[in-house]
């Protein structure tokens, strides 16, 4: 464990003065999250400009603090407050958007960042879903193929108001969870702009829903962009390889029931 500092120790001895006072139901809770702590884990970096040693190890912890009290996967809100929380530990470097701000979550270093999280039973190794990536709710949307145009360059003024984007994936559940982060480039959603669009007339749908294939310049397809024509009109990313993104971290660790 290595020579603890004043600091460190002052909180030990503060915690530990309090542990008396504390009720059966306290000490339960807290009980519990210890167990946590003494299970197997393995964090890794990948290839990462925001965390090191510490901060990696520090947002693993809340991964696993969050597992003691709930077999779900970690939602979006407590991604984005987790990782500013996380990185703003030795310095304030991160700092929440207002809630409901339909452009950026979190700016990191002054740069505005996107943030996702995907947990769908579905899940695939190597290629990433963004089942809602934006709303579609205003524009002309009918059953002519050129109202994709539209949709599209919606997509883009959209991707205007951030610089970076990051999805925490939920690849494997209870009792051995498995998380990465995982950055999406922008300019490799940004090659939209080359990709061939297709309305699907044939769907009961009204506005009809349509796909935007993208392809590299060999024709193998890297994503596409899926404008549902449903209740909610959104844009999906779907089947997105993963191997033209950047994986930041890993987090593997076990939670006893």
């Amino acid at each position: 464990m290595g020579i603890m500092n004043e600091e460190t120790k002052k909180k030990i001895e503060l915690i530990t003065r309090k542990i008396p006072s504390l009720s059966d139901g306290q000490l339960f809770w807290l009980d519990k999250v210890l167990k946590v702590f003494d299970c197997k884990s393995k964090f890794e970096i990948r290839q990462t400009d925001l965390f090191d040693k510490h901060s990696l190890e520090n947002f693993g912890d809340a991964l696993r603090i969050h597992h003691s009290f709930s077999i779900e996967p970690f939602s979006k809100d407590k991604f984005e407050y987790v990782l500013e929380q996380t990185l703003n530990i030795k310095g304030k470097i991160a700092k929440l958007s207002n809630k409901g701000n339909r452009g950026h979550d979190i700016s990191i270093n002054g740069i505005p960042v996107s943030l996702k999280t995907q947990a769908d039973k579905n899940i695939k190794k190597d290629k990433l879903w963004i089942s809602k990536f934006m709303e579609l709710g205003k524009g002309d949307w009918g059953d002519n193929t050129d109202d994709l145009i539209e949709l599209r360059n919606m997509f883009f003024e959209h991707m205007k108001s951030y610089e970076r984007i990051l999805s925490l994936r939920t690849l494997k559940k209870a009792p051995n969870w498995k998380y990465e982060l995982v950055e999406i480039p922008k300019e490799l959603l940004q090659s939209a702009i080359n990709g061939k669009l297709e309305m699907k007339l044939q769907s009961r749908q009204f506005p009809k829903p349509g796909y935007c294939y993208v392809s590299n310049g060999d024709g193998e397809e890297m994503f596409q962009l899926y404008f549902d024509g449903g209740s909610e009109r959104k844009l999906q990313i779907k089947n997105l390889l993963k191997k033209y993104c950047l994986v930041h971290a890993t987090w593997e660790f076990e939670v006893p029931h």
